[in-house]
């Protein structure tokens, strides 16, 4: 990575203060409408606050949000953790939230403030191997929108500016679908070689797409409140570029939420809020619960359920979101924990005067059900150990039907390409309206953590480990069960042009676990 000034800690963030304070989430959305240079410091937060990232939403006439995102190095100072230099969104860790509806156009002209990028010298470059740490592009994660042109088109690539200019400027134009679900999405940079680099850095944003599900009376009532939560992996004061194999593992994770680590939330006996959790992490799966206490779902990766579904404990795949239905219960504290990760992710005061909300019985939900299919695909995603020389020495594979072939025939399974990405080979054709079945298998004996993520179309989970779900649950981004399978239903829609399905555990990802799909008439 080129040599980057240390610059001055940014003046006013409230992540610094967010930590240790206790208070109510405000709604207050600090709107930003056709700005030339959003200012870092702009956050709906205020006193004694749960920390919000600020928010952005649209123009009435035209529905249209236009907005300016600065990709660039930034000092963070993280309460525990000390001050950070990091990439982020207009010096925000998280960047801020993009708040549209159905049938709006999204505008976001993005500025690359980064250094130029140096090849690492010790070792020659290859397409699956992470490379090009300052070059981004835009991923709109979860959203039914078209993956081509200048909308949600990941084969984009925003360079950095030479060292005779300072930025360069890209634009993306996506135009939402009058019918798209109202839920929980998220953007990200998804170039391929630096996605994982990019995340662990919390170089992240929440799109919150309102609709129907928000003029549920209970749910109307309840305040919205983002939990976003990044993983961070922090050495000497900086994120470091994924530059070898095993650069990450000697690092421990610092997980923040809303750029905070463990901050209080109170909320009143009796009173319900509702919570949009994002797991905008690189690497780690998050297995949520709530100091015992019964949390209400309602979508998951931003499609409502028909019900809320009660639970006590959920798990949260990287990219994945749940919307949340939290009710006050009897005064106290309580932590929302996440399996091994430490400190709590977040801390809940129940405290205050009872208040009396209620939860609702129904909700505008997708129904869970698809016709048979008429294509039935297999995927197998697999790693292999030691198998290269030098400092990336896994493979990540993709295998099954649709596997990228040898590129040369006589070194066979030995050749490095094989069921590795390769951007000019479509793994898979779809065709529109079309219902097929895929059963995905992770065949992974070590390094078996693959959380399957497919872009533009979300899919029907139906069965895990050839078990059928008594309820298929929508989802676009699920974890694979260790040495098991699921299988899902697909139908795409709308939407023409190459995507990906890839394996979100961003380091997979960025090493070759990723096959291009092609949606057709």
């Amino acid at each position: 990575m080129a040599s980057v000034p240390r610059r001055g800690v940014l003046k006013g963030l409230p992540l610094a203060a967010g930590a240790a304070i206790a208070g109510r989430a405000t709604n207050a959305h600090a709107t930003d409408v056709n700005a030339a240079s959003p200012h870092a410091t702009a956050r709906a937060t205020t006193g004694a606050t749960f920390p919000q990232p600020a928010t952005r939403t649209v123009r009435p006439r035209p529905r249209r949000l236009e907005t300016r995102l600065t990709v660039g190095f930034t000092e963070q100072r993280v309460p525990g953790v000390g001050t950070v230099l990091t990439r982020t969104y207009d010096g925000s860790l998280p960047g801020p939230t993009l708040r549209v509806r159905p049938g709006d156009s999204l505008q976001i002209t993005q500025v690359n403030a980064l250094p130029p990028n140096t090849a690492p010298s010790h070792h020659d470059l290859g397409m699956n191997v992470p490379h090009g740490f300052n070059t981004f592009n835009l991923h709109l994660h979860g959203m039914h929108v078209d993956p081509t042109g200048e909308a949600d088109n990941v084969f984009r690539s925003f360079e950095p500016a030479g060292t005779s200019r300072r930025t360069t400027t890209w634009r993306s134009v996506v135009d939402i679908p009058v019918n798209h679900p109202a839920g929980t999405f998220w953007y990200h940079p998804h170039h391929h070689g630096s996605t994982a680099t990019h995340l662990l850095n919390g170089l992240t944003g929440v799109i919150i797409v309102e609709g129907d599900v928000d003029a549920v009376p209970e749910v109307a009532a309840a305040e919205d409140i983002v939990v976003c939560i990044n993983e961070l992996k922090v050495s000497d004061g900086k994120v470091p570029d994924l530059t070898s194999e095993s650069v990450y593992d000697r690092i421990p994770s610092t997980f923040l939420v809303n750029g905070a680590v463990s901050p209080v939330l109170t909320i009143a006996p009796g009173e319900v809020q509702r919570w949009r959790v994002v797991n905008a992490g690189a690497l780690t799966t998050l297995y949520l619960t709530l100091g015992g206490q019964k949390m209400h779902q309602i979508a998951y990766d931003g499609i409502t359920f028909m019900k809320p579904a009660a639970v006590t404990a959920f798990q949260l795949p990287v990219g994945g979101r749940a919307d949340l239905l939290v009710r006050g219960g009897e005064p106290g504290v309580y932590r929302l924990t996440a399996g091994g990760v430490r400190p709590p992710l977040m801390t809940l005061k129940v405290t205050g005067t009872p208040r009396t909300m209620s939860l609702p019985t129904r909700l505008p939900g997708r129904p869970t059900t698809l016709p048979e299919p008429t294509r039935r695909r297999s995927l197998i995603f697999r790693s292999y150990e030691n198998v290269f020389p030098g400092d990336f020495t896994n493979a990540y594979r993709i295998l099954g039907d649709g596997e990228t072939p040898h590129a040369d025939r006589e070194a066979g399974r030995s050749d490095v390409e094989w069921g590795r990405f390769r951007p000019d080979y479509v793994n898979h054709r779809v065709r529109l309206g079309q219902v097929e079945e895929w059963t995905v298998t992770n065949d992974s004996r070590r390094h078996a953590h693959h959380p399957l993520h497919l872009h533009t179309n979300a899919f029907l989970v139906t069965a895990i480990n050839n078990r059928p779900l008594a309820t298929p649950v929508w989802r676009d981004t699920v974890g694979l069960p260790p040495h098991g399978s699921l299988t899902l239903r697909l139908r795409a829609e709308d939407f023409t042009g190459r995507a990906m399905v890839h394996c979100h555990q961003s380091q997979h990802e960025d090493e070759g676990m990723m096959q291009i799909v092609e949606y057709v008439r």
